[in-house]
């Protein structure tokens, strides 16, 4: 009698020994998803680094060419790498599309940076047309919008991988008389 009690005895300490161990790494899951491995948002950066060609006529017809050479940093805070697909950022003057950016797929590791390099052509026809752009020519400053989603994958411990889409949003201040540019950038992660 004593035999057969000996193994279902064995059997529930055993039952016990790997419900505590399921319970202790699911704890131990949860608090890793809920710190280290919680999606932080990424830091974009869209830096116009100069402008390389900027050309107008006044007569007979007014006419603007720009084209503006682009840093655009992209700092990866997570502990899980991102590599998104080839994308197109947008360019706007007072809510019209003036330039299109693009972005050529990329990797970024985990915690880690990467600068893309790239140029917008911006449309002068678009500037000129808008009815604001007299009155920022006298102001002397311009003020553009650049907004890109980043659509790709966020891979967790090489296994892991979630869709995930990168936004940004960077206001860009383009000075006429000392032609010199600022931007802030905001950006979030949705996965």
């Amino acid at each position: 009698m004593t035999s057969a009690r000996s193994p279902s005895r064995g059997l529930k300490i055993c039952c016990l020994v790997t419900a505590i161990f399921l319970v202790i790494v699911l704890v131990v899951m949860t608090i890793l998803a809920l710190t280290v491995f919680k999606p932080k948002q990424p830091e974009i950066n869209a830096r116009p680094v100069g402008l390389e060609n900027i050309q107008y006529t006044l007569f007979p017809n007014v006419t603007l060419n720009v084209t503006l050479s682009m840093l655009v940093t992209i700092n990866n805070r997570n502990y899980g790498s991102f590599s998104f697909k080839n994308a197109t950022a947008y360019v706007t003057y007072h809510d019209t599309v003036v330039g299109l950016v693009p972005m050529e797929h990329a990797f970024v590791p985990a915690r880690g940076k990467i600068n893309i390099t790239t140029s917008v052509d911006l449309m002068g026809d678009k500037l000129i047309s808008n009815p604001h752009f007299m009155e920022d020519v006298n102001t002397g400053i311009f003020n553009l919008i650049s907004t890109a989603d980043l659509h790709g994958k966020v891979t967790v411990l090489k296994f892991m991988k979630f869709g995930a889409t990168a936004f940004s949003t960077c206001d860009i201040s383009f000075s006429i008389k000392s032609e010199q540019i600022d931007s802030k950038c905001k950006s979030k992660l949705k996965m």
